[in-house]
């Protein structure tokens, strides 16, 4: 291999050309999978791709517009504004007349768009200017304009398994010229697909630097991989690889009521480029998740702290971000609200559609108050302390605990006030 080519990363040098050479995501494009189906009809609607980092989302859509000989025009959304969306649209207008052939407009992390960078592309999508196809790592659902999401597709990349991983580094290891050239033997593969996370870009990326780390006729095992991985981990930090676990380390520090752990992690990903509504929403979540009624105001703090990140942006958010990790890291912890819901939804799974209580069922009309519906239902501000014992649940689950207060001051509050009203049910 000629040395010029050894400065494109493996990943890179190995990334599919084709359907039949992609690994994986076989829901959508196996042999009657719908990109499958829109290749053979010729036509592609505006898409969505939705997944974690690695899994051939970008691959995907080179693919796509390579198969149906459609020119490709690309965009990233961390350094795309406005400005850059009108004049890729201008040139695929002017191309789209030249070669009656529909161009494709990729927009990697589209999630990163405002919502008026959104806009500009909305126009050219409705008038059939450029077929958009989109890349995220956040639910789309929350992160494009409604507009936008109902005239495209969206199809959910997940995160690559054990067969794919292993095809993966096969692969790698039969195509790769520089890799046969290094004769390399694969002893065990445990840490190397457990580094990747799933993510294919990675599990190559850490293969490619063990290889260059080791030298040729190297025999590759978990202990050398977690060896030469944390020598060097420090190159991947900057890149965002490690985007999921620092997340993880970041939220178990806040929820271990560790504020020092919660600021470092915090920096790592501030320095290593993280999208700042990225860490916001995670907050947001925690705040109810591992906080909850033990300290209610955690999610309004959140919450003002995700309007504040998506007000002002970099660098400034960063000092938002850091008070409120550490507010929620030091306050008070309850599950409760989230073991609840869990609860409940599981019970609602095996039980089916229990039949509501006929006192507090609706009755808006004749037929339905002769029925029955809402005759014995006593409204309780008509009682002493605006409380009156009856039964809410379904005869079949009548007595059922899903909330259980936490211990901590203001839930201990709660148990004791459930108690005082419904004595013995509540009598955690």
């Amino acid at each position: 291999m000629a040395d010029h080519d050894l400065q494109i990363p493996l990943a890179e040098r190995l990334r599919p050309k084709t359907l039949d050479e992609y690994i994986g995501q076989d829901q959508i494009v196996g042999p009657d999978g719908p990109l499958r189906l829109a290749i053979r009809a010729g036509s592609l609607p505006s898409i969505i791709f939705w997944g974690p980092p690695g899994v051939g989302k970008t691959t995907l859509a080179q693919i796509l517009a390579d198969e149906l000989k459609k020119p490709m025009f690309s965009l990233s959304a961390i350094n795309s504004g406005v400005k850059d969306v009108r004049e890729v649209i201008e040139r695929a207008s002017r191309k789209d007349l030249l070669s009656q052939s529909k161009p494709i407009l990729f927009i990697d992390e589209i999630h990163r768009f405002s919502k008026s960078q959104q806009d500009s592309l909305l126009a050219a999508v409705e008038k059939g200017i450029v077929t958009l196809i989109g890349a995220t790592t956040e639910n789309p659902s929350f992160e494009v304009i409604p507009a936008l999401l109902s005239r495209s597709q969206v199809y959910v990349l997940e995160a690559f398994g054990v067969s794919e991983l292993q095809a993966m580094l096969d692969r790698a290891l039969k195509e790769d010229d520089w890799l046969k050239d290094q004769k390399i033997k694969v002893k065990e593969t445990k840490s190397l697909f457990q580094l990747s996370g799933g993510d294919g870009r990675k599990l190559l990326n850490t293969l490619e630097l063990i290889v260059q780390s080791t030298g040729e006729k190297a025999t590759i095992t978990d202990e050398l991989v977690m060896k030469v991985v944390r020598t060097k981990m420090a190159r991947y930090d900057k890149t965002g690889e490690q985007h999921y676990d620092i997340i993880s380390a970041f939220i178990k520090s806040i929820r271990g009521s560790d504020p020092n752990a919660s600021v470092y992690w915090l920096a790592r990903m501030i320095e290593g480029g993280e999208d700042p509504l990225f860490i916001a929403r995670r907050l947001l979540i925690l705040a109810s998740e591992d906080i909850g009624n033990a300290n209610p105001q955690a999610l309004v703090i959140a919450n003002s702290c995700y309007q504040a990140v998506h007000s002002i942006g970099y660098p400034e958010c960063r000092i938002t971000l850091s008070q409120c990790a550490i507010y929620l890291a030091t306050s008070a912890k309850s599950n409760a609200s989230y073991s609840a819901i869990g609860e409940a939804q599981a019970k609602v799974r095996e039980t089916g559609d229990l039949s509501v209580p006929l006192h507090i069922r609706n009755a808006p009309t004749k037929l339905m108050k002769e029925l029955g519906y809402g005759k014995e239902y006593k409204y309780a501000h008509s009682y002493d302390n605006g409380f009156i014992d009856q039964e809410f649940l379904p005869d079949e689950i009548s007595g059922q605990t899903f909330y259980r207060p936490g211990a901590n001051k203001r839930e201990s509050a709660i148990k004791e006030w459930l108690k005082s009203l419904w004595k013995n049910r509540y009598d955690y």
